[in-house]
C-alpha cells in the first residue's frame, strides 16, 4: 500500500491515464479495506468498554447499547468474511451481465424481465451502479434478453455467484385457465475490462460490422428519435453486442466496444485455460434439469438453490433483491473446493 501511495503522489502518474486509473483504483480499494478494519477495531473497543462498565451493574440502557453494538459487529464481520472469499483475479472488476429468456415462450420472457428487475434491485441495495446497455423486448410481454453493466466493488465476484439457469413455477397470468407453468431464464456474467486492459486489447476494424438503428421500447414505440443505437458484429467469432442506452451514437458505440472487448477477452481466457469453469462456470441449456435455482410461487412458496440447498420461504423478498444468503452460500461452496 505504501508503494501505491508513492506512485499516486508521483506528478507524472497521469502521463499515462490508464496506468494512473489502475493505481488510484487499487489504492482506493485498499484504503477502504484498511478503513473498514480500523472502524471494526474501534467498535470492538467500544463494546469491550461497555462490557467492563456493566461488570456488577444492571444498567438496562447500557445493556441494550452493548447488544446493539454486538449485533452490528456481527453483521459487518460477516461482510468482511464474505469479501475475503472474493480473491479471484477478476472478482474486483465490474460485471457485464446478460439475462436471456429460455424455454417457455411468453412465460419465460416475462420471467426474464422479473429476473432483470431482481438484479437491479439487488444492485441498488448493495450500492452498486447499474447501466442497462440493451434490451430486446418480447412480442407480447417481458424481454427476450437484456445486457447490463454493474459498477462497484467486487461486482463481478458477487454477481458471478448468480450465473446459471433460473426456473420459475407459478400460475400463469397469461393462461385463461389459470394453469401452473414452468419457465426458464438464464444469467450470464463476465468481468469487464479495466481501462488499461481495454487499451491493451486491440481489435482489427476490418473484423467488425457496425450497424446503427433506432432503439425502441415495448410495443415498438421509439425510445430515441434518431438512429443512435449501435450493433457491432465481430465477424471472426460471430459475437454480437449492442448498446442503445445513450442518446449519442458515439457513446453507444464506445460502450458496445467495451462489451465486445470484454467478451473477446473472456473467450480468449477460456481458450487458454484447460478448464472453462474457472471463469464462466459450466454452461447448460436453458431448459428442464439444468437450473441452479428454483422459484416456486404455486402450489407453495419457496426459493431453493440446487447447488447449496439454501431455501427461503418468501419468494417475493428474494425477487425484491434479497440475494445475500444465496450469494454467500455459493461463494463459500466454491471456496471449499
Amino acid at each position: 500500500m505504501v508503494e501505491l501511495q508513492q506512485q499516486a503522489s508521483d506528478p507524472t502518474l497521469w502521463d499515462e491515464p490508464a496506468h494512473g486509473q489502475q493505481v488510484t483504483s487499487k489504492l482506493a480499494r485498499l484504503t477502504a479495506e484498511v478503513d473498514r478494519y480500523d472502524a471494526l477495531q474501534r467498535r470492538l473497543g467500544d463494546a469491550t468498554a461497555i462490557d467492563e462498565l456493566l461488570t456488577g451493574s444492571t444498567d438496562a440502557d447500557l445493556q441494550h447499547e452493548l447488544e446493539q453494538t454486538i449485533a452490528g459487529l456481527e453483521v459487518d464481520l460477516e461482510k468482511v468474511e464474505l469479501a475475503a472469499l472474493l480473491s479471484g483475479p477478476y472478482d474486483a472488476h465490474d460485471a457485464i451481465a446478460t439475462v436471456q429468456a429460455g424455454a417457455g415462450g411468453t412465460e419465460s420472457m416475462d420471467w426474464a424481465d422479473m429476473l432483470l428487475r431482481m438484479y437491479m434491485r439487488w444492485a441498488e441495495q448493495e450500492s452498486l451502479k447499474v447501466e442497462v446497455d440493451e434490451v430486446h423486448y418480447g412480442d407480447e410481454a417481458g424481454i427476450k434478453s437484456a445486457t447490463f453493466t454493474v459498477h462497484g466493488p467486487n461486482a463481478y465476484g458477487l454477481l458471478s455467484a448468480e450465473r446459471g439457469v433460473h426456473r420459475l413455477v407459478r400460475i400463469s397470468p397469461f393462461d385463461a385457465q389459470k394453469r401452473r407453468h414452468t419457465s426458464f431464464a438464464s444469467l450470464d456474467v463476465i468481468p469487464a475490462l479495466d481501462e488499461s486492459e481495454a487499451e491493451e486489447f486491440e481489435i482489427d476494424e476490418q473484423d467488425l460490422r457496425i450497424d446503427v438503428y433506432r432503439s425502441s421500447g415495448p410495443g415498438g414505440q421509439g425510445v430515441n428519435t434518431t438512429d443512435s443505437a449501435v450493433r457491432i458484429t465481430h465477424l471472426p467469432t460471430g459475437i454480437v453486442v449492442a448498446c442503445q442506452n445513450e442518446r449519442s451514437q458515439l457513446q453507444n458505440k464506445a460502450t458496445a466496444m467495451s462489451i465486445l472487448k470484454a467478451r473477446l477477452a473472456d473467450l480468449d481466457r477460456r481458450k487458454r485455460e484447460e478448464q472453462m469453469n474457472e471463469i464462466r462456470g459450466e454452461r447448460k441449456a436453458v431448459d428442464f434439469g439444468s437450473q441452479i435455482r428454483s422459484y416456486v410461487l404455486a402450489p407453495y412458496q419457496m426459493v431453493k438453490d440446487h447447488r447449496t440447498n439454501v431455501e427461503v420461504g418468501d419468494p417475493q423478498r428474494v425477487l425484491a433483491g434479497d440475494l445475500d444468503r444465496f450469494i454467500e452460500a455459493e461463494l463459500r461452496r466454491r471456496a471449499s473446493g
